[in-house]
């Protein structure tokens, strides 16, 4: 079983800048690729962001490459997703993700979610 807990929602000004966090209550972190999704109001959820078992390889959305960055800390058990520059079609709740599986940007792949963070970006 893995928890999952994401921080460091809040509302920021277009062009600004957050940190969002996940931490995991599992025994072995390295043993799950994490991924980053989002929900927006009267949207469907999408990908975000990936990064692999160990932080190597990393994949984005379109939407987000160049502005997104994500990162994991096994020893801390904690994936991060930095966010800069961001934009109001940013607004959504930000959902950290675990899959054990392999690399994906399907969130039916994903076998533990976290309860979401709001990010909200006013213009």
């Amino acid at each position: 079983q893995v928890q999952l807990v994401e921080s460091g929602g809040g509302l920021v000004q277009a062009g600004g800048s957050l940190r969002l966090s996940c931490a995991a209550s599992v025994r072995t972190f390295s043993s799950y690729v994490m991924g980053w999704f989002r929900q927006a109001p009267g949207k469907e959820r999408e990908f975000v962001a990936v990064v692999s078992w160990r932080g190597g390889s990393t994949y984005y959305a379109d939407s987000v490459k160049g502005r997104f960055t994500i990162s994991r800390d096994n020893a801390k058990k904690t994936v991060y997703l930095q966010m800069n520059s961001l934009k109001p079609e940013d607004t959504a709740v930000y959902y950290c993700a675990a899959n054990a599986a392999g690399i994906s940007g399907d969130s039916s792949g994903y076998d533990y979610w976290g309860q979401g963070t709001q990010v909200t970006v006013s213009s």
